[in-house]
Protein backbone atom coordinates (compact mmCIF):
# COMPACT_ATOMS: atom_id res chain seq x y z
CA UNK A 1 0.00 0.00 0.00
CA UNK A 2 1.52 3.42 -1.13
CA UNK A 3 0.57 4.96 2.59
CA UNK A 4 2.56 8.33 1.66
CA UNK A 5 0.04 9.16 -1.17
CA UNK A 6 -3.16 8.11 0.41
CA UNK A 7 -2.08 10.35 3.48
CA UNK A 8 -1.97 13.16 0.78
CA UNK A 9 -5.27 12.10 -0.27
CA UNK A 10 -7.02 12.18 2.65
CA UNK A 11 -4.97 15.18 3.88
CA UNK A 12 -5.68 17.35 0.83
CA UNK A 13 -9.48 16.31 0.24
CA UNK A 14 -10.02 17.13 4.11
CA UNK A 15 -8.48 20.66 3.71
CA UNK A 16 -10.42 21.53 0.65
CA UNK A 17 -13.66 20.84 2.34
CA UNK A 18 -12.57 23.03 5.12
CA UNK A 19 -11.87 25.63 3.27
CA UNK A 20 -15.25 25.27 1.78
CA UNK A 21 -16.85 25.79 4.76
CA UNK A 22 -17.80 22.03 5.58
CA UNK A 23 -18.41 20.89 9.15
CA UNK A 24 -15.89 20.11 11.00
CA UNK A 25 -17.24 15.92 12.15
CA UNK A 26 -17.58 16.13 7.81
CA UNK A 27 -13.96 16.47 7.80
CA UNK A 28 -12.85 14.32 10.11
CA UNK A 29 -15.55 11.33 8.97
CA UNK A 30 -14.58 12.00 5.39
CA UNK A 31 -11.14 10.92 5.86
CA UNK A 32 -11.79 8.06 8.04
CA UNK A 33 -13.99 6.20 5.69
CA UNK A 34 -11.70 6.87 3.02
CA UNK A 35 -9.09 5.32 5.05
CA UNK A 36 -11.58 2.71 6.73
CA UNK A 37 -12.20 1.78 3.21
CA UNK A 38 -8.91 0.73 2.35
CA UNK A 39 -8.58 -1.28 5.22
CA UNK A 40 -6.59 1.07 7.26
CA UNK A 41 -7.37 2.72 10.91
CA UNK A 42 -6.72 6.16 11.18
CA UNK A 43 -6.94 9.56 12.84
CA UNK A 44 -8.19 12.96 11.87
CA UNK A 45 -8.36 15.80 14.07
CA UNK A 46 -9.76 19.09 12.64
CA UNK A 47 -10.10 22.57 14.32
CA UNK A 48 -11.33 25.66 12.23
CA UNK A 49 -8.12 26.61 11.56
CA UNK A 50 -5.93 23.21 11.42
CA UNK A 51 -6.33 20.21 10.12
CA UNK A 52 -4.16 16.87 11.41
CA UNK A 53 -4.31 13.63 9.93
CA UNK A 54 -2.20 10.28 11.22
CA UNK A 55 -1.66 6.57 10.73
CA UNK A 56 0.49 3.66 11.19
CA UNK A 57 1.59 1.74 8.30
CA UNK A 58 1.97 -2.37 8.33
CA UNK A 59 5.69 -1.94 9.96
CA UNK A 60 4.56 0.19 12.76
CA UNK A 61 5.51 3.42 11.55
CA UNK A 62 4.03 6.18 12.10
CA UNK A 63 2.88 8.95 9.26
CA UNK A 64 1.71 12.30 10.11
CA UNK A 65 0.29 15.34 7.61
CA UNK A 66 -0.92 18.71 9.15
CA UNK A 67 -2.36 21.57 6.99
CA UNK A 68 -3.40 25.12 8.57
CA UNK A 69 -6.64 26.14 7.77
CA UNK A 70 -6.14 29.28 6.48
CA UNK A 71 -9.18 32.61 5.50
CA UNK A 72 -11.57 31.45 3.39
CA UNK A 73 -15.23 31.88 1.97
CA UNK A 74 -18.07 29.94 1.90
CA UNK A 75 -18.61 27.10 -1.35
CA UNK A 76 -21.34 25.08 -0.49
CA UNK A 77 -20.85 23.63 -3.89
CA UNK A 78 -17.57 22.54 -3.60
CA UNK A 79 -18.56 20.98 -0.06
CA UNK A 80 -21.13 18.66 -2.47
CA UNK A 81 -18.69 17.83 -5.22
CA UNK A 82 -15.82 17.07 -2.44
CA UNK A 83 -18.17 14.89 -0.95
CA UNK A 84 -19.12 13.38 -3.93
CA UNK A 85 -15.70 12.14 -4.84
CA UNK A 86 -14.96 10.99 -0.95
CA UNK A 87 -18.05 8.47 -1.87
CA UNK A 88 -16.29 7.66 -4.90
CA UNK A 89 -13.14 7.16 -3.87
CA UNK A 90 -14.81 4.77 -0.95
CA UNK A 91 -17.18 2.72 -4.03
CA UNK A 92 -14.35 2.38 -5.80
CA UNK A 93 -11.13 2.35 -3.84
CA UNK A 94 -8.65 3.06 -6.89
CA UNK A 95 -4.72 3.22 -6.75
CA UNK A 96 -4.00 6.41 -4.20
CA UNK A 97 -2.10 7.86 -7.18
CA UNK A 98 -5.41 7.71 -8.93
CA UNK A 99 -7.44 8.79 -5.84
CA UNK A 100 -5.23 11.93 -5.92
CA UNK A 101 -5.80 13.13 -9.15
CA UNK A 102 -9.54 12.71 -8.76
CA UNK A 103 -9.12 15.02 -6.06
CA UNK A 104 -6.51 17.62 -7.81
CA UNK A 105 -8.84 17.61 -10.64
CA UNK A 106 -12.07 18.65 -8.59
CA UNK A 107 -10.45 21.47 -7.04
CA UNK A 108 -9.19 22.59 -10.67
CA UNK A 109 -12.97 22.45 -11.79
CA UNK A 110 -14.78 25.15 -9.65
CA UNK A 111 -18.31 26.29 -10.78
CA UNK A 112 -18.53 29.34 -9.53
CA UNK A 113 -21.14 32.40 -10.10
CA UNK A 114 -19.27 35.81 -11.84
CA UNK A 115 -19.15 38.75 -10.12
CA UNK A 116 -22.36 40.43 -11.20
CA UNK A 117 -24.80 37.02 -10.47
CA UNK A 118 -22.87 37.46 -7.19
CA UNK A 119 -23.59 41.33 -6.39
CA UNK A 120 -27.42 40.32 -7.69
CA UNK A 121 -27.30 37.83 -5.03
CA UNK A 122 -26.93 40.25 -2.43
CA UNK A 123 -29.53 42.66 -3.56
CA UNK A 124 -31.92 40.40 -4.74
CA UNK A 125 -31.61 38.70 -0.22
CA UNK A 126 -31.83 42.47 1.07
CA UNK A 127 -34.85 43.24 -1.39
CA UNK A 128 -36.70 40.08 -1.01
CA UNK A 129 -36.50 40.42 3.03
CA UNK A 130 -37.78 43.65 3.17
CA UNK A 131 -41.81 43.01 3.11
CA UNK A 132 -40.71 40.42 5.96
CA UNK A 133 -39.48 42.73 8.09
CA UNK A 134 -42.42 45.48 7.49
CA UNK A 135 -41.33 47.55 4.67
CA UNK A 136 -43.61 49.11 1.77
CA UNK A 137 -42.79 49.57 -1.57
CA UNK A 138 -40.40 52.81 -1.67
CA UNK A 139 -38.93 50.95 1.12
CA UNK A 140 -37.41 48.10 -2.05
CA UNK A 141 -35.52 50.57 -3.85
CA UNK A 142 -33.39 52.00 -0.51
CA UNK A 143 -32.78 47.38 0.22
CA UNK A 144 -31.87 46.96 -3.04
CA UNK A 145 -29.09 49.84 -2.86
CA UNK A 146 -27.98 48.54 0.43
CA UNK A 147 -27.73 45.31 -0.82
CA UNK A 148 -25.82 46.50 -3.83
CA UNK A 149 -23.24 48.28 -1.45
CA UNK A 150 -22.90 45.46 0.88
CA UNK A 151 -22.39 42.68 -1.92
CA UNK A 152 -19.59 45.29 -3.18
CA UNK A 153 -17.52 45.51 0.16
CA UNK A 154 -18.38 42.06 0.80
CA UNK A 155 -16.71 41.06 -2.41
CA UNK A 156 -13.05 43.47 -1.88
CA UNK A 157 -13.27 41.94 1.54
CA UNK A 158 -12.60 38.91 0.27
CA UNK A 159 -11.15 39.12 -2.28
CA UNK A 160 -7.95 41.14 -0.41
CA UNK A 161 -8.54 39.11 2.31
CA UNK A 162 -10.06 41.99 4.91
CA UNK A 163 -10.81 40.21 8.67
CA UNK A 164 -14.56 39.69 8.44
CA UNK A 165 -14.60 41.39 11.93
CA UNK A 166 -13.87 44.85 9.98
CA UNK A 167 -15.45 43.56 6.38
CA UNK A 168 -18.55 43.57 8.88
CA UNK A 169 -18.20 46.69 10.06
CA UNK A 170 -18.09 48.84 7.31
CA UNK A 171 -20.85 46.90 5.57
CA UNK A 172 -23.22 47.41 8.96
CA UNK A 173 -22.06 51.17 8.45
CA UNK A 174 -22.77 51.76 5.45
CA UNK A 175 -26.20 50.12 4.92
CA UNK A 176 -27.09 51.93 8.13
CA UNK A 177 -25.79 55.26 7.11
CA UNK A 178 -27.67 54.74 3.83
CA UNK A 179 -30.83 53.77 5.62
CA UNK A 180 -30.66 56.50 8.09
CA UNK A 181 -30.20 59.07 5.47
CA UNK A 182 -33.29 57.49 3.14
CA UNK A 183 -35.18 58.10 6.33
CA UNK A 184 -34.15 61.55 6.92
CA UNK A 185 -35.00 62.56 3.31
CA UNK A 186 -38.52 61.74 4.12
CA UNK A 187 -38.31 58.59 1.20
CA UNK A 188 -38.87 55.60 3.45
CA UNK A 189 -41.95 53.79 5.36
CA UNK A 190 -39.52 51.59 7.95
CA UNK A 191 -36.26 52.77 8.10
CA UNK A 192 -35.86 49.89 10.55
CA UNK A 193 -37.22 47.58 7.86
CA UNK A 194 -34.38 48.30 5.50
CA UNK A 195 -31.86 47.76 7.90
CA UNK A 196 -32.81 44.62 9.27
CA UNK A 197 -33.61 43.30 5.46
CA UNK A 198 -29.98 44.24 4.38
CA UNK A 199 -28.33 43.31 7.57
CA UNK A 200 -29.33 39.75 6.81
CA UNK A 201 -26.34 39.81 4.21
CA UNK A 202 -23.77 39.86 7.34
CA UNK A 203 -25.94 37.42 9.53
CA UNK A 204 -22.92 34.33 10.51
CA UNK A 205 -25.71 32.00 9.16
CA UNK A 206 -23.88 29.10 8.66
CA UNK A 207 -20.81 29.54 11.00
CA UNK A 208 -24.21 29.14 13.50
CA UNK A 209 -25.55 25.89 11.97
CA UNK A 210 -21.78 24.47 11.98
CA UNK A 211 -21.07 25.41 15.13
CA UNK A 212 -24.35 23.47 16.30
CA UNK A 213 -23.47 20.62 14.13
CA UNK A 214 -20.42 20.53 15.76
CA UNK A 215 -21.59 20.13 19.18
CA UNK A 216 -23.70 17.63 18.09
CA UNK A 217 -21.22 15.36 17.05
CA UNK A 218 -18.66 15.66 20.09
CA UNK A 219 -16.63 18.38 18.47
CA UNK A 220 -16.85 20.99 21.14
CA UNK A 221 -13.87 22.75 20.50
CA UNK A 222 -14.83 23.35 17.09
CA UNK A 223 -18.60 24.55 18.19
CA UNK A 224 -17.24 27.31 21.03
CA UNK A 225 -14.91 28.51 18.27
CA UNK A 226 -17.51 29.35 15.97
CA UNK A 227 -19.89 30.51 18.77
CA UNK A 228 -17.06 33.14 19.62
CA UNK A 229 -16.54 34.20 15.92
CA UNK A 230 -20.65 34.42 15.67
CA UNK A 231 -20.90 36.47 18.84
CA UNK A 232 -17.72 38.28 17.51
CA UNK A 233 -19.66 39.37 14.22
CA UNK A 234 -22.89 40.23 15.74
CA UNK A 235 -20.85 43.02 17.72
CA UNK A 236 -19.25 44.29 14.67
CA UNK A 237 -23.30 44.33 13.50
CA UNK A 238 -23.54 46.56 16.69
CA UNK A 239 -20.80 48.90 16.34
CA UNK A 240 -21.11 49.43 12.29
CA UNK A 241 -24.44 50.46 12.89
CA UNK A 242 -24.08 52.52 15.81
CA UNK A 243 -21.38 54.33 14.54
CA UNK A 244 -23.82 55.32 11.67
CA UNK A 245 -26.68 56.32 14.19
CA UNK A 246 -24.02 58.26 15.84
CA UNK A 247 -22.80 60.32 12.72
CA UNK A 248 -26.23 61.34 11.81
CA UNK A 249 -27.42 62.77 15.38
CA UNK A 250 -27.06 65.87 14.31
CA UNK A 251 -28.96 65.10 11.30
CA UNK A 252 -32.30 64.79 12.59
CA UNK A 253 -31.68 60.89 12.55
CA UNK A 254 -33.68 60.48 15.92
CA UNK A 255 -36.65 61.75 14.13
CA UNK A 256 -37.51 59.05 12.05
CA UNK A 257 -40.57 57.74 12.07
CA UNK A 258 -40.99 53.62 11.41
CA UNK A 259 -44.12 52.39 10.38
CA UNK A 260 -44.29 48.88 9.88
CA UNK A 261 -46.53 47.48 6.57
CA UNK A 262 -48.10 44.37 7.25
CA UNK A 263 -48.12 41.60 4.45
CA UNK A 264 -50.37 38.53 3.97
CA UNK A 265 -48.21 35.45 4.99
CA UNK A 266 -48.36 34.21 1.49
CA UNK A 267 -46.50 37.39 -0.13
CA UNK A 268 -44.00 37.50 2.59
CA UNK A 269 -43.38 33.67 2.08
CA UNK A 270 -42.28 34.02 -2.03
CA UNK A 271 -40.47 37.11 -0.97
CA UNK A 272 -38.39 34.97 1.72
CA UNK A 273 -38.12 32.16 -1.28
CA UNK A 274 -36.89 34.97 -3.38
CA UNK A 275 -34.74 36.64 -0.56
CA UNK A 276 -33.11 32.52 -0.22
CA UNK A 277 -32.23 32.71 -4.06
CA UNK A 278 -30.22 35.53 -3.52
CA UNK A 279 -28.37 33.39 -0.53
CA UNK A 280 -27.56 30.20 -2.26
CA UNK A 281 -25.66 32.95 -4.35
CA UNK A 282 -23.73 34.12 -2.10
CA UNK A 283 -23.25 30.24 -0.63
CA UNK A 284 -22.90 29.20 -4.47
CA UNK A 285 -25.20 26.48 -4.46
CA UNK A 286 -25.99 25.69 -8.18
CA UNK A 287 -28.75 23.46 -10.51
CA UNK A 288 -31.85 21.90 -8.58
CA UNK A 289 -29.95 22.37 -5.29
CA UNK A 290 -30.36 25.71 -4.81
CA UNK A 291 -34.67 25.60 -5.68
CA UNK A 292 -34.88 22.88 -3.30
CA UNK A 293 -33.05 24.76 -0.80
CA UNK A 294 -34.75 28.34 -1.63
CA UNK A 295 -37.80 26.54 -1.18
CA UNK A 296 -37.00 25.29 2.46
CA UNK A 297 -36.58 28.44 3.23
CA UNK A 298 -40.17 29.97 1.78
CA UNK A 299 -41.69 26.66 3.54
CA UNK A 300 -40.20 27.15 6.81
CA UNK A 301 -40.88 30.79 6.87
CA UNK A 302 -44.67 29.93 6.25
CA UNK A 303 -44.41 27.33 9.09
CA UNK A 304 -43.12 29.98 11.60
CA UNK A 305 -46.22 32.37 10.61
CA UNK A 306 -48.74 29.60 10.94
CA UNK A 307 -47.41 28.80 14.10
CA UNK A 308 -48.10 32.44 15.38
CA UNK A 309 -51.68 32.23 14.02
CA UNK A 310 -52.17 28.74 15.88
CA UNK A 311 -51.54 30.96 19.19
CA UNK A 312 -47.62 29.57 19.46
CA UNK A 313 -45.96 32.20 21.30
CA UNK A 314 -42.56 33.66 19.44
CA UNK A 315 -40.12 31.14 20.89
CA UNK A 316 -42.03 28.08 20.62
CA UNK A 317 -42.91 29.27 17.04
CA UNK A 318 -39.24 29.66 16.11
CA UNK A 319 -38.81 26.29 17.68
CA UNK A 320 -41.42 24.35 15.52
CA UNK A 321 -39.87 26.28 12.55
CA UNK A 322 -36.53 25.53 13.28
CA UNK A 323 -37.82 21.67 13.55
CA UNK A 324 -39.17 22.07 10.66
CA UNK A 325 -36.56 23.20 8.75
CA UNK A 326 -34.07 20.86 10.06
CA UNK A 327 -36.17 17.97 9.36
CA UNK A 328 -36.94 19.29 5.76
CA UNK A 329 -32.84 19.43 5.71
CA UNK A 330 -32.27 15.90 6.30
CA UNK A 331 -34.84 14.29 4.21
CA UNK A 332 -33.43 16.57 1.09
CA UNK A 333 -30.19 15.43 1.99
CA UNK A 334 -30.77 11.45 2.14
CA UNK A 335 -33.41 11.81 -1.44
CA UNK A 336 -30.78 13.68 -3.31
CA UNK A 337 -27.31 12.56 -1.67
CA UNK A 338 -26.26 15.44 -0.99
CA UNK A 339 -24.82 17.03 2.36
CA UNK A 340 -27.42 18.09 4.60
CA UNK A 341 -25.87 21.79 5.62
CA UNK A 342 -26.73 23.14 2.10
CA UNK A 343 -30.33 22.68 2.63
CA UNK A 344 -30.13 23.60 6.37
CA UNK A 345 -27.95 26.68 6.11
CA UNK A 346 -30.55 28.39 3.94
CA UNK A 347 -33.71 26.87 5.27
CA UNK A 348 -32.81 28.29 8.38
CA UNK A 349 -31.68 31.68 7.44
CA UNK A 350 -35.47 33.48 7.50
CA UNK A 351 -35.17 32.27 10.91
CA UNK A 352 -32.05 33.89 11.89
CA UNK A 353 -32.26 36.83 14.59
CA UNK A 354 -30.50 39.31 12.86
CA UNK A 355 -33.43 41.82 13.72
CA UNK A 356 -33.38 41.45 17.42
CA UNK A 357 -29.70 41.98 17.36
CA UNK A 358 -30.53 45.77 15.35
CA UNK A 359 -33.41 45.95 17.89
CA UNK A 360 -31.00 45.51 20.55
CA UNK A 361 -28.58 48.19 19.64
CA UNK A 362 -30.80 50.68 18.88
CA UNK A 363 -31.96 50.67 22.68
CA UNK A 364 -28.64 51.02 23.49
CA UNK A 365 -28.16 54.64 21.42
CA UNK A 366 -31.43 56.05 22.61
CA UNK A 367 -30.50 54.80 26.24
CA UNK A 368 -33.66 52.23 26.42
CA UNK A 369 -32.07 50.01 28.85
CA UNK A 370 -35.81 48.76 29.75
CA UNK A 371 -36.14 47.95 25.71
CA UNK A 372 -32.27 46.58 25.64
CA UNK A 373 -33.09 44.06 28.36
CA UNK A 374 -35.84 43.08 26.38
CA UNK A 375 -34.92 42.43 23.10
CA UNK A 376 -31.92 41.07 24.18
CA UNK A 377 -33.14 38.40 26.33
CA UNK A 378 -35.25 37.81 23.47
CA UNK A 379 -32.67 37.46 20.98
CA UNK A 380 -30.81 35.09 23.03
CA UNK A 381 -33.92 33.08 23.43
CA UNK A 382 -34.56 33.08 19.33
CA UNK A 383 -31.35 31.76 19.04
CA UNK A 384 -31.40 29.36 22.72
CA UNK A 385 -34.68 27.98 20.72
CA UNK A 386 -33.50 27.59 17.04
CA UNK A 387 -29.77 25.91 18.39
CA UNK A 388 -32.46 23.22 20.08
CA UNK A 389 -34.37 22.71 17.39
CA UNK A 390 -31.60 21.78 14.93
CA UNK A 391 -29.86 19.79 17.76
CA UNK A 392 -32.68 17.76 18.47
CA UNK A 393 -33.49 16.45 14.56
CA UNK A 394 -29.66 16.76 13.39
CA UNK A 395 -29.23 13.99 16.91
CA UNK A 396 -31.93 12.01 15.84
CA UNK A 397 -30.62 11.61 12.04
CA UNK A 398 -27.53 10.50 13.73
CA UNK A 399 -29.14 8.00 15.37
CA UNK A 400 -30.98 6.51 12.61
CA UNK A 401 -27.93 6.62 10.58
CA UNK A 402 -26.20 4.61 13.43
CA UNK A 403 -28.96 2.01 13.44
CA UNK A 404 -29.21 1.63 9.84
CA UNK A 405 -25.57 1.05 9.79
CA UNK A 406 -25.84 -2.03 12.31
CA UNK A 407 -29.01 -2.99 10.42
CA UNK A 408 -26.64 -3.65 7.18
CA UNK A 409 -24.14 -5.38 9.10
CA UNK A 410 -26.29 -7.70 10.65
Amino acid sequence: MDYRTLLDVTTELGYLLAMSGAETFRVEDTIIRIFAAYGIEAEAFAIPNCLTVSLETDHQKPMTRMRRIGHHGTDLNAVERFNSISRRICSEKPEPTEALMWVRQAAKSPKKYSFTVSILGSIVSAAGFILVYGGGVTDTFCAILCGLLAGLIGYVAERWKINSFFSTIASAFVIALTAYLYGIAGLAVNVDGIIISALMLLVPGLLFTNAMRDIIYGDTNSGINRIVQVLLIGVAIALGTGSAWNLLCGFGVQSIVNTPVQHSIFLESVTTVIACFGFCVMFNIHGKGSVFCALGGGFTWTVFRLSQLAGIDLIGSYFVATIFAAGYSEIMARVRKYPAISYLVVSIFPLLPGAGVYRTTSCILVGDMTGFSSNGTQTISIAGAIAVGILIVSTLARLWSIYQQKKHKI
